[in-house]
């Protein structure tokens, strides 16, 4: 489990198909902090560690199979050396809850269909995918790119929130365009609620 704050940007070194998707991440965090197996959101996707090392920076490998490639941002955009990531240790047992509950289970891909600045803030508006979009509430949450952000509004199968400058400042927010997809993770009391209305 995460929490949508994100904690390092990490940028991929290297990709390589082996049957699964292989990528090496660069990243800040002390890999003798991190065991093999351990599980680390990646802009938003919950991987697995399978391997670690130092040269020539801090990095981890995960294997991402086919099926989360063709759920996210991965297969769309694709991971290409130099591509920054929002990068999240799993949550362990006594930390703060600074966000919300993010499982590191990507619903689909929302696309970023308008950006304008507001203040020092940024508006983005986003076209989530017709069969997510009754999820989404108005000052709910939802994860994009693995950072838990508030949704201002919704109008129908798009909706908006603001990104304050200092998540830009220590996300990968400010690197994005419209047109670009979003991993998006919905809820998940949204989608439990849910599933309880249907046996009402």
């Amino acid at each position: 489990m995460f929490t949508g704050i994100i904690t390092d940007v990490g940028t991929v070194l290297a990709v390589e198909q082996q049957g699964d998707l292989r990528a090496r991440i660069g990243t800040a965090y002390d890999i003798d902090g991190i065991d093999i197996g351990a599980s680390i959101a990646c802009n938003g996707v919950c991987l697995t560690v399978v391997a670690l090392g130092r040269d020539p920076q801090n990095w981890f490998d995960v294997q991402i199979s086919a099926e989360t490639v063709n759920l996210t941002n991965i297969g769309r955009q694709g991971w290409r050396v130099g591509t920054p990531l929002n990068l999240e240790r799993a949550l362990k047992v006594g930390d703060e809850l600074g966000g919300h509950i993010v499982s590191g289970h990507v619903d689909g891909v929302a696309d970023l269909i308008e950006m304008r600045d507001e203040g020092d803030s940024t508006r983005m508006l986003f076209r989530a995918p017709e069969t997510l979009a009754r999820f989404i509430a108005p000052k709910g949450s939802v994860a994009l790119n693995g950072t838990s952000l508030t949704v201002n509004e919704v109008d129908g199968v798009t909706f908006g929130i603001n990104v304050i400058p200092h998540t830009k400042t220590v996300t990968t927010w400010a690197n994005v365009a419209v047109g670009d997809g979003i991993n998006l993770e919905i809820d998940t009391m949204a989608r439990y609620v849910a599933r309880l209305r249907e046996w009402e």
